[in-house]
């Protein structure tokens, strides 16, 4: 099934633009304004709204089902048909159909995680023994992040534009949390170059790991096969990645709060890690 979605959601990206493209290609040659907008309505909101996460990498989170952009989709679906019944070209129809049905895919189906809940995460348990490698090249156990608080995210990659607007985000509240006494670890089955470049591009005392082979994901229950993108591959990221996860341990090690998502673009805000820091007392009142 994950195959599936990974095939399917760079299929379907590439669906909406050149459809997006096409619409507006036959609206400047004078085309039927109700059929080809239909389309653009369809296909093009979701499109401009990827691209500027893409870009900006300044979107931590989305709603969950972009009901805006799927209110967008029926009515272009509706004025596509309508100009079809009218003489217009049944094309510009098939591709309202197409983008629309495409998006209910993405919203419904490829952006949710099914089954979520590990074993491994239940609040109270010692974390489970893994070990990572440092963004210097050092090997790293579980069993050294203890001693204070820490907040482990483990995040998809630094190909992934919510991850590293999230990052941001925390980023932003280093100085909270350090008043926590908490230790921030930033975890990703990437290259390891890659993990060394963030560190460089981010200027807070983080931990930045390298979960090489996804051995630390696999261990706490959260690896996520074919969890990236078809195609991502030829970066050098590896098929499997992980499931976007939170887990706050105390300075024995044992969980405190753990968040496992069940759709991509919902994640918690700095501000819930705060929170559970202070009513662990951690923070200063």
């Amino acid at each position: 099934m994950n195959f599936l979605k990974s095939v399917f959601v760079m299929a379907f990206i590439t669906m909406a633009m050149v459809f997006s493209i096409y619409a507006v290609m036959q609206l400047a040659k004078g085309g039927n304004v109700m059929a080809w907008g239909g389309v653009l309505l369809a296909n093009a909101p979701f499109m401009i709204r990827l691209s500027w996460i893409m870009l900006m990498k300044n979107t931590a989170r989305t709603s969950a089902r972009f009901p805006l952009f799927i209110a967008l989709g029926v009515i272009g679906l509706l004025l596509s048909s309508y100009a079809w019944r009218n003489g217009a070209d049944i094309h510009a129809m098939d591709m309202a159909v197409a983008g629309l049905v495409g998006f209910f895919l993405y919203s419904y189906w490829y952006s949710s995680f099914s089954g979520r809940g590990s074993d491994m995460l239940k609040t109270g348990q010692t974390l489970a023994p893994f070990s990572l490698l440092s963004a210097s090249g050092n090997k790293v156990n579980s069993a050294d992040m203890r001693g204070r608080p820490h907040i482990l995210m483990f995040f998809r990659g630094n190909w992934c534009p919510l991850c590293m607007a999230q990052i941001k985000e925390l980023a932003k509240t280093y100085q909270q949390i350090e008043a926590c006494g908490a230790r921030v670890a930033l975890i990703a089955p990437q290259p390891h170059n890659n993990t060394k470049a963030l560190a460089k591009k981010f200027d807070v005392d983080f931990d930045f790991y390298t979960d090489k082979g996804n051995k630390a994901a696999r261990a706490l229950g959260i690896a996520n096969a074919w969890g990236i993108p078809f195609g991502m591959q030829v970066l050098g990221y590896s098929s499997e990645t992980v499931l976007p996860t939170v887990i706050i341990t105390d300075p024995d090690g044992k969980i405190l709060w753990a968040h496992e998502t069940d759709n991509y673009r919902v994640r918690p805000e700095p501000e819930t890690f705060l929170a559970v820091l202070r009513d662990n007392g951690y923070c200063p009142a």
